[in-house]
Parts: C-alpha cells; sequence; structure tokens
C-alpha cells in the first residue's frame, strides 16, 4: 500500500491536500526564515476553519509554492500544511484509497465475472434466495468499510516502513522474488485454511460466518459478502506475511490484487470437472461444493490442506447443484403437461 499511496500523492494526493490543508492558512505560525515570498492573507472561511488543525511544525524554505513535476515545470501548487508523511494525512487517504480501489475492484471483477462467467441457470435452483444478488452486493457494500478500519494497521505500518517489503530485485535476487511466489501462496492457503476451519466452530459460526453462509448457490458478488471480522479475519494472513518475510512491493501489489481476483472467481458457482488439476488447485468446483455442504474443502487456492485435514470432497459431476435445477424444471414440465391433459 505504500507504493499505491506514494503515486496517489504524487498525480492526485498532494494537490488536493494543498487545497484542504493548504500552508498559507497557517501563516501566523510559520517561520520564515530565508524566504522572500509573501505571506498570504486569509481570504475564505475555509482557510479560517482549517488554520485551527494541527499540524508539523511549519517553515518555509523558499516558496510557498511547490514543482509539480520535474525542476523544468513551469507549473505549481500551494503546499499543505500537511505533508506526506503527517501521520493524520496518512490515515485519511489511505481510508480513502482503500474504499475507492475495493469497491472498484469488487464491481469490476464480480461484475465481469457474473456476466461472462456465471452460469444465470443456476438462478433458478430452489435454494437462489429471492433478490438474491441484491442483498449480496448489500452486504458487502456494508462490510467493506468496518474491514478497512480493520485493516488500516496493517496498512500503515507499511508506509511507516515497519514491513519487510524491498524495492530492488538485486536486494535478495531473482531467485527468491520467484521462490516467494509459491512461498506466499502457500502461507497464505495454510492459514486461510485453519482460520476459515476455525470460523466453521458452531459458537463462532452463529455469529461470525453463517452471514457468508447464506448464499447456498453463490454468485461472484457473494465473494465479499461476509460479516465484516470474518472477512477481516481471512485477509490477515495476506497482510501477515510481508511483515514476516521480504518481498518485492510491486509483486505483493500484484498478488494483492489476484487473490482478491481468485475470491471472487471461486464464487460463481461453476461446477466444470474432470480438469487435469482439479486434485491440486482448490476451484470453483470445490468452493461450489464448500456452499452446499459446508464442512468440506475450506482452503483458498490448493487442496492439499483439505487433504490433510480430512476435510476434502472431490467435485464429482454427480454433484453438480445445475442438476437439481433441470430435474426440477423437468417436474414443473411433467405438472403443466398433465394439467392440460
Amino acid at each position: 500500500m505504500d507504493l499505491v499511496l506514494e503515486l496517489f500523492d504524487e498525480y492526485l494526493l498532494d494537490r488536493a491536500w494543498a487545497s484542504i490543508v493548504p500552508i498559507h492558512a497557517f501563516q501566523h505560525t510559520i517561520a520564515n526564515g530565508t524566504s522572500t515570498v509573501p505571506l498570504l492573507t486569509l481570504t475564505s472561511k475555509w482557510t479560517q476553519l482549517v488554520s485551527h488543525l494541527p499540524h508539523p511544525p511549519l517553515t518555509i524554505d523558499n516558496s510557498l509554492y511547490d514543482s509539480l513535476s520535474s525542476s523544468t515545470s513551469s507549473f505549481v501548487v500551494p503546499r499543505s500544511a500537511w505533508p506526506r508523511a503527517y501521520f493524520p494525512r496518512q490515515i485519511i487517504s489511505l481510508t480513502l484509497i482503500t474504499l475507492v480501489g475495493i469497491y472498484a475492484l469488487y464491481f469490476l471483477f464480480a461484475s465481469l465475472s457474473y456476466y461472462f462467467i456465471f452460469n444465470h441457470d443456476m438462478m433458478r435452483h430452489p435454494r437462489f434466495l429471492k433478490n438474491q444478488v441484491k442483498l449480496e452486493i448489500q452486504t458487502s457494500l456494508k462490510a467493506f468499510p468496518v474491514m478497512t478500519l480493520l485493516t488500516l494497521p496493517f496498512f500503515q505500518a507499511e508506509v511507516m516502513g515497519v514491513s519487510k517489503l524491498y524495492d530492488r530485485v538485486d536486494s535478495y535476487g531473482w531467485t527468491y522474488f520467484i521462490l516467494s511466489i509459491p512461498m506466499f501462496l502457500l502461507f497464505t492457503d495454510f492459514c486461510i485454511y485453519w482460520i476459515h476451519r476455525w470460523l466453521h466452530i458452531p459458537i463462532i459460526y452463529k455469529t461470525l460466518h453463517k452471514p457468508h453462509h447464506k448464499w447456498i448457490i453463490p454468485t461472484p458478488f457473494a465473494s465479499h459478502a461476509f460479516h465484516p471480522i470474518d472477512g477481516w479475519a481471512q485477509s490477515v494472513p495476506y497482510h501477515a506475511f510481508i511483515f514476516l518475510f521480504p518481498m518485492h512491493r510491486v509483486l505483493y501489489l500484484v498478488l494483492f490484487v489476484a487473490v482478491n481476483f481468485w475470491s471472487i472467481f471461486i464464487h460463481d458457482s461453476d461446477m466444470i470437472t474432470g480438469h487435469p488439476l482439479e486434485k491440486i488447485i482448490n476451484g470453483p468446483a470445490h468452493h461450489t461444493l464448500h456452499h452446499i455442504y459446508f464442512t468440506v474443502n475450506y482452503g483458498q487456492y490448493f487442496t492439499w490442506a483439505d487433504r490433510a485435514g480430512n476435510s476434502y470432497r472431490h467435485p464429482d459431476s454427480s454433484l453438480d447443484p445445475l442438476l437439481e435445477v433441470k430435474i426440477n424444471e423437468h417436474k414443473e414440465r411433467e405438472a403443466e403437461a398433465r394439467k392440460t391433459k
């Protein structure tokens, strides 16, 4: 998240914060050492209002303005009294970026999966709820703000340099860079398996995880339709990894987006079976069975933890919930035919 914040600061937030908390609003507290630029006067109610906000010690070295980009740029913007390293600015910026990011990622990927992958025949299943897609989206939207607040300490720690994220590949070499990918996947898969399994302990399940299992036949929009503490708990391994093991920051960002996409992908109720990696990869068919039978296939990406924990159920084609849809439709046609006789 530190990389994302840096990019947003560079191309958007520096200007935004210079407008929201301009340095000239605090002209009475600025140590005007060598500056030859006259201080601006308070001309608006907004600047008068924000002049009461806390801020770090302020000084003017050369100007009240900063160059937008290179030293050759003729474009300048006012400076903010809240610089990039100021903690309140970082927290607010991270909150907004995370919320915008998760909403955008959710609606983009879930919509693509819903319209192009999800089999809409599943919506005729007898256990598919009335207005389920709407309910899934509403549950997700309510969970995102709380999940964001719970996740902020991890993101703030990243920004403050506490994590083991690094910039240069040669810091650890290409071999470690490549190996860190399966390390990340295996570590998070193992941790999520046990967190997910513990969430099925009856006393915990009833409070935290049952809302997610409301969707017996889920659509991609159910991927984040959790109780917020449930959703946060299953995300903790993603964040914990970079505080335990070094990882290239760009690679981590790519994997973080990818695992969120995977969470959406496995909720498409797909029961396509017979592919060569079926016994290794915990795909949509496996997770479909988890939503139907509850106590099987807890894993996130792989089947190995379920096999070791005796919770694996193979996605045989005979278990496809679409078969029940076809059976019900056949019964309805027969009943309709009898009425017309």
